[in-house]
């Protein structure tokens, strides 16, 4: 690509569509926006979802470009929900089908020279039959509006459009790197180099190579090959190791360029487990909806990485399902960078349609495997709707496109039905079977009716069988926190089990048909803030202590928060070696079992009830109540250590930002963070305190400004505009002093 112009500023929009107005010139009634852009806000719950289901109208002004003699210029979408018909100066240019993939145009030729040229988007954000993941129920909702990228690509007449890296021999001592360049002449057939140079992060060069080949006057693929490359790392979830591969065609002094990262690793299914480069790995996951509050898809680069790290790094997963859809490139990206492995599933839920839809459904398979088979994070395709009914004909196109594309990897087919047909690499399983008894997870030949075992992932499991509120009673915390750790359990214990993606990481905006009533299902281990519930501590805590040392115990410390009293048990979620427990004047009394029958966890809890104090120490009811001070010990050292307070009294309102450097240029957004804290630091998990917020400078919240605190706390996102500038974030709460912070776009 020669040069990529981002078109993220100055668009505008109309929110219904008119007939003619991709004919028009005229503004008259379009409101100025950039994106990404939802084309409706929505209130945080309680709303009508088909507020938004409409057909709408976007416009631009494209920047005047010189073309030299055989440039193309495409227009390429990053994704628009759900059907985008797209027009230059009221000539139509196409039509795509489908809210999740990337999209293009040419449009060099369409331009008009010396004259504006006015680009038109007409949206159809309203629920079509005819378009994958509708025709049925979909529980989760799919906003409306050009939510991702924009741009015009400029590429020579010679070019390099994609680039295919595979390495076949990934443990080898010497490797070879295969490459499918795809190139595109747009002039006669001629001669040209295609060259490949593969790079350390450093800028070292490991390995190039060089071909003289004939283009012809088409597409075409050349292939290349990097061989005996030695002394070469690979890419884990713990090293995370990315090359530089740089891609070029050079012909009569023209020259363009394909740079991508690849991670050399090796990714394999087996029916006793998932192996990363030759070690079995017990994947522990959880699923991700691309949603947040308020602007629904439409969150810009910063939030969609800011995603990947909660899940690696707070939460220490090592598996992310994108369900039900493919998402951000900017989010499969981080996860590279980061080492988070991914489940990259086709769009859709429950529902098959007809032979029009399916159509769109494989070439949403195309598109997405297109896009993204560069990426070492993803170790299997999802190529079955999810839920859906046997399908074999179907399923078998499915499949049979994604081996084509990229015979390298895996695929799944995410059912909750048993004995379903088997046409996918691994049995990929919704096992809700968990509903706070003995039976947790059932064996996987019981499910897949087969005699023999076969590759098998617990792709979803919890969820809708036990939805928790942040701010919900600590009995039913304890409860919520039991289940995922009753089913991580029971994968680890399993040896043909390759590991388990728990429903799910965050909260979700859903259709009237499903939720709690109020447009939201409280599945999450975190809330739509992604601020954590008791039950993401179950995930954090299986991290070694020497990523992070983890101390959560479950509860609030209040004798009269549970039925009948009282605050045992005590489930303590930490991967130290042993825990203390502090009633007030007492001497500590140490704690060293961990709760047996959770014992196949890397780090089980500890489980504190009357073996361990008596309630004669602690105190029955209404006698006098004491603070706990827990510690976590590791080699017989203190390391971590929580006090509870037996009268928490609101301390402090804090306030704080995951980014306070922003980047200038096109809409950036950062999370602010607010929470009441009592005298030692812990969230008031009761209080509901009014927050008033004020932004100044060139910004503004998104959703209201005046929000209440859910469970002790909660957060909002500013928004820049794109300007450089500075910006002032200001909360006021009754009987606080206020807070504020600065944030610098540049």
């Amino acid at each position: 690509m020669l040069k990529r112009i981002e078109l993220m500023n100055d668009w505008y929009f109309a929110f219904l569509y008119k007939p003619g107005m991709e004919k028009s010139a005229a503004l008259d009634g379009f409101e100025a926006v950039a994106l990404p852009h939802s084309n409706k806000e929505l209130p945080y719950n309680y709303f009508d979802e088909t507020s938004y289901q409409v057909i709408s109208c976007y416009k631009k002004i494209l920047p005047e470009l010189q073309l030299q003699p055989g440039q193309q210029l495409l227009l390429r979408f990053e994704a628009v929900m759900a059907a985008a018909t797209v027009f230059i100066n009221g000539e139509l240019l196409g039509e795509h089908l489908g809210g999740y993939t990337p999209f293009e145009f040419e449009l060099g030729s369409r331009l008009l020279v010396g004259r504006p040229n006015i680009l038109t988007v007409v949206v159809d954000a309203t629920e079509r039959e005819d378009i994958p993941p509708f025709g049925g129920q979909i529980d989760y909702l799919c906003y409306g509006g050009i939510y991702r990228e924009v741009s015009l690509d400029v590429y020579q007449r010679l070019s390099v459009r994609n680039v295919q890296a595979v390495c076949r021999n990934p443990l080898d001592d010497r490797k070879t790197l295969a490459l499918s360049v795809h190139c595109c002449n747009s002039g006669p057939a001629s001669p040209a180099e295609v060259s490949a140079t593969l790079s350390k992060p450093d800028g070292t060069v490991v390995a190039m190579i060089c071909k003289t080949v004939s283009l012809p006057e088409a597409t075409s693929i050349v292939d290349l090959s990097l061989d005996e490359i030695e002394g070469l790392m690979l890419w884990s979830v713990d090293d995370p190791y990315l090359y530089k591969l740089d891609v070029s065609v050079q012909s009569g002094g023209l020259e363009d360029r394909f740079s991508l990262h690849y991670g050399f690793r090796s990714a394999e299914f087996r029916p006793e487990g998932f192996f990363l480069n030759g070690r079995r790995l017990q994947l522990r996951g959880l699923n991700r909806h691309q949603s947040w509050p308020y602007v629904g898809y439409a969150m810009p680069k910063r939030a969609q990485i800011k995603d990947a790290d909660i899940l690696k790094h707070q939460l220490h997963l090592n598996l992310v399902r994108t369900s039900h859809y493919p998402q951000s490139v900017h989010f499969l990206k981080r996860c590279d960078e980061i080492g988070l492995l991914v489940f990259e599933e086709l769009p859709g839920w429950q529902h098959i349609g007809d032979e029009t839809w399916k159509q769109i459904a494989i070439q949403n398979v195309q598109e997405m495997i297109s896009r993204d088979w560069n990426h070492p994070s993803i170790i299997i395709w999802g190529v079955r709707i999810n839920e859906s009914a046997d399908d074999d004909s179907f399923y078998e196109r499915t499949n049979a496109v994604a081996r084509q594309l990229d015979p390298t990897r895996s695929t799944g087919g995410v059912r909750y039905i048993t004995n379903s047909h088997l046409l996918e690499d691994v049995y990929t399983m919704n096992d809700f079977i968990h509903s706070g008894g003995p039976e947790v997870l059932r064996d996987q030949q019981q499910v897949t009716g087969l005699d023999r075992r076969v590759p098998y992932l617990i792709t979803e499991y919890n969820g809708h069988m036990y939805p928790t509120k942040k701010s919900d009673n600590e009995e039913r915390q304890c409860e919520h926190v039991m289940r995922h750790l009753r089913v991580q359990n029971a994968a680890y214990a399993d040896p043909w089990i390759s590991g388990a993606i728990g429903w799910c990481a965050f909260d979700y905006n859903t259709h009237k048909d499903f939720g709690s009533g109020d447009r939201i299902c409280y599945h999450g281990v975190m809330d739509m803030f992604r601020l954590p519930k008791f039950a993401a501590w179950v995930y954090s805590s299986q991290v070694d202590p020497a990523v992070e040392v983890v101390l959560q115990p479950v509860s609030w410390w209040a004798r009269g928060e549970r039925s009948i009293g009282g605050v045992f048990p005590l489930i303590v979620l930490t991967n130290c070696d042993s825990i203390s427990l502090q009633f007030g004047d007492y001497e500590p009394i140490s704690v060293t079992q961990r709760a047996e029958q959770l014992g196949d966890l890397p780090w089980p809890p500890f489980i504190i009830d009357e073996s361990v104090i008596s309630l004669e120490k602690i105190g029955a009811w209404g006698m006098k109540w004491e603070d706990a001070t827990i510690s976590a010990y590791l080699k017989g050292k203190v390391v971590k250590t929580v006090r509870l307070p037996k009268d928490p009294l609101p301390g402090t309102l804090v306030l704080s930002a995951d980014d306070t450097m922003l980047s200038a240029g096109a809409k950036d957004v950062t999370r602010c963070v607010l929470a009441m804290l009592d005298q030692y630091g812990n969230p008031l998990p009761f209080c509901d305190a009014i927050v008033q917020v004020q932004v100044q400078g060139p910004a503004r919240i998104q959703g209201p400004e005046s929000i209440a605190l859910k469970g002790g706390s909660t957060a909002f996102w500013v928004e820049s505009s794109g300007a450089a500038g500075r910006i002032q974030v200001r909360v006021r709460s009754a009987g606080f002093p206020d807070q504020e912070l600065m944030l610098t776009v540049r």
